[in-house]
């Protein structure tokens, strides 16, 4: 590792990004890094960096959606002069987001961060965080290289992810750039720890977890994969892409490359949780008004347009990433072996009760 590196990173402190700084931190000690933060995200975020040991960190107050990103003239010039790797993470990811907010967020957003690297002098990788959901309604096999196929889209956050990337990849052409496509990012597979419970993973801990006597039964049959990848695989993957010249202009896949069926994820869920999944399954219609029944409607009201993925027959080609990854040491674990784990995480999450703030306002979180 040469000495010099800077890096400037958005969506602090987010779920992945708190894991990434940290990691690369201390993966390259003699660096410097830079982290745009939301001015009423700044406490938090402060605390968070007072604990990190290896490269110096400095905060800087502003916003994505803003010209400049928000930044004074000076701070703006200091990283068009300094930085080397550039890591956009923020976004709104919330499935029920109106589509002016991730117009504004995810598309503009982008916008304002690519035109930041075109700025700088020394830029080495722009690595751009995307989601394999722009592959929208496509069934089937999906492969890396792969983006407008003509996809409808489920909701706000996987058209306006779909139009952002698209405006990266356009980018590419100048820029060296990396596009990173995570699937539903869970926990931590080592400590089963996560501060956010959206998507499909949510779900599943809605109808299992739950404090209901009887436990929701499977929306659908269950049979279509359920790709979700821990958040540490995720921050050790884009570490190991974003020093590989091999990665730059790539696009790459970070999935399990063998995911269990939603019905064989929700049983072993289940299992763990001393609880029975009913035998028969309801449609997601039926699934969807039952999530909107009194009781049961504020813990799910952000997670109703999650069925559509429980059901969803999407496969994920990743050979771009696992040839990317090869030797590295860095693979997606099976989800059976951190299932546990994020059970355990997830009851005593619920016990405490903890979570109910972040589903009543999933717009008042960083990415």
């Amino acid at each position: 590792m040469s000495e010099g590196n800077t890096y400037f990173i958005t969506g602090y402190p987010g779920f992945i990004g708190k894991r990434l700084v940290r990691h690369i931190a201390e993966s390259d000690p003699s660096g410097r890094i830079y982290l745009l933060v939301q001015p009423k995200f700044l406490k938090e975020a402060a605390g968070y960096v007072h604990q990190l040991k290896g490269a110096p960190i400095e905060l800087l107050a502003g916003d994505i959606v803003d010209m400049h990103l928000g930044l004074a003239g000076d701070e703006y010039r200091r990283l068009c002069e300094s930085v080397t790797d550039i890591f956009h993470l923020a976004a709104i990811s919330y499935l029920g987001m109106p589509q002016e907010v991730a117009q504004r967020v995810n598309v503009g957003g982008t916008r304002n961060v690519l035109e930041l690297g075109r700025d700088c002098q020394k830029l080495h990788r722009f690595n751009y965080f995307s989601t394999t959901y722009v592959s929208g309604d496509r069934v089937g096999v999906i492969a890396e290289d792969e983006l407008d196929l003509g996809q409808q889209f489920r909701n706000a956050y996987e058209e306006t992810k779909f139009e952002a990337e698209k405006i990266v990849q356009r980018a590419a052409a100048q820029l060296p750039v990396t596009v990173y496509r995570p699937s539903t990012v869970v926990g931590d597979s080592q400590t089963g720890e996560i501060d956010r419970f959206e998507g499909p993973y949510y779900l599943g801990m809605v109808l299992v977890l739950s404090p209901l006597v009887v436990p929701l039964p499977l929306p659908g049959n269950g049979v279509a994969p359920l790709n979700v990848v821990p958040v540490d695989f995720v921050v050790k993957a884009v570490w190991a892409l974003s020093r590989n010249e091999a990665a730059k202009g790539r696009t790459v896949h970070l999935v399990d490359p063998n995911p269990m069926s939603a019905r064989r994820v929700y049983e072993l869920i289940a299992q763990k949780a001393n609880k029975r999944l009913p035998r028969f399954n309801l449609s997601a219609r039926a699934a969807d008004a039952l999530l909107r029944l009194p009781g049961i409607e504020k813990l799910a009201r952000p997670q109703r347009a999650a069925i559509n993925y429980v059901n969803h027959l999407a496969l994920y080609n990743c050979h771009t990433a696992l040839e990317l990854l090869d030797g590295t040491g860095v693979r997606c674990p099976p989800l059976s072996s951190y299932l546990g784990k994020l059970v355990d995480y997830a009851k005593e999450h619920y016990a405490k009760g903890r979570d109910s703030a972040e589903v009543d306002d999933p717009l008042d979180r960083p990415a």
